[in-house]
């Protein structure tokens, strides 16, 4: 969201950098490959990274014009130009921004201690991009959560966890404790937030309570009824972000 900001006039390349330093004190950039290398004028596989102003600096001279969010998961890997570097990179760290106007995907990676790595690869092709309402995600969310509510509520997940609303609202504070553009859209901000509410729920539902212990057939019985909680929090996330983008590229575009 931050770089759709940025390269429609809403965000300071600053306020970029900026932004990042929530997910690491340092963030560097290097190409998977030697083409995108030279295509982008970026260091190659083999070279020393660069600072992440390089790679902004790059999406502006090769013509971009809006990024996106993509959520893989073991047998759906839409959006990152099928089998391939990016994909199978994709899938190992769980996400990926894809920027199809320049046919680019970057991968984050913690390499060392406060030190992020953004591995950019060739997105041959960006067939698969799932566009999904923003009103019908939200919606997902709310019906999935309501149906795990009552799977988990048979099998007495929290049984032993005296504290649990106190692990989700602290959980759901921290993932959600993001800055954001001026010009984000609220409805955005609202289902974002509560994909942070919902993950927060999956993530403590999902953890065995010290001293607990669960037969097999309840932990697949939990693992089953959280996972079509999961897959909506995914796609909520994704159709925040995409609405967000959408959102700030009218936003731009009104301002030129």
């Amino acid at each position: 969201m931050w770089t759709s900001g940025w390269l429609h006039g809403l965000a300071a390349a600053d306020d970029v950098l900026d932004a990042l330093h929530m997910w690491a004190e340092q963030h560097e950039v290097v190409a998977d490959d030697d083409g995108t290398a030279t295509a982008l004028d970026l260091p190659g596989p083999d070279e020393a990274p660069v600072g992440p102003a390089l790679l902004l600096a790059a999406l502006r001279r090769a013509g971009a014009t809006s990024a996106r969010l993509v959520l893989p998961v073991p047998g759906d890997v839409r959006g990152l130009g099928g089998k391939g570097p990016l994909s199978t990179c994709a899938l190992r760290s769980g996400e990926a921004l894809v920027v199809p106007s320049v046919h680019i995907g970057l991968v984050p990676k913690i390499v060392a201690d406060g030190v992020m790595r953004w591995t950019v690869f060739d997105l041959p092709s960006s067939n698969g991009l799932e566009h999904i309402p923003i009103g019908e995600a939200e919606h997902g969310l709310g019906a999935a959560l309501r149906e795990a509510t009552a799977a988990l509520a048979s099998l007495d997940v929290a049984k032993h966890r005296p504290n649990v609303r106190k692990e989700i609202t602290d959980l759901a504070a921290e993932n959600s404790a993001l800055p954001w553009p001026d010009a984000m859209p609220p409805r955005s901000l609202r289902v974002l937030q509560r994909a942070a509410e919902v993950a927060a729920i999956v993530s403590v539902a999902s953890s065995d309570s010290p001293g607990g212990a669960m037969s097999a057939s309840a932990m697949t019985a939990r693992t089953e009824a959280l996972r079509p909680v999961s897959e909506a929090v995914r796609r909520a996330r994704c159709a925040a972000v995409d609405e967000a983008v959408r959102v700030l590229a009218d936003s731009g575009a009104g301002r030129h």
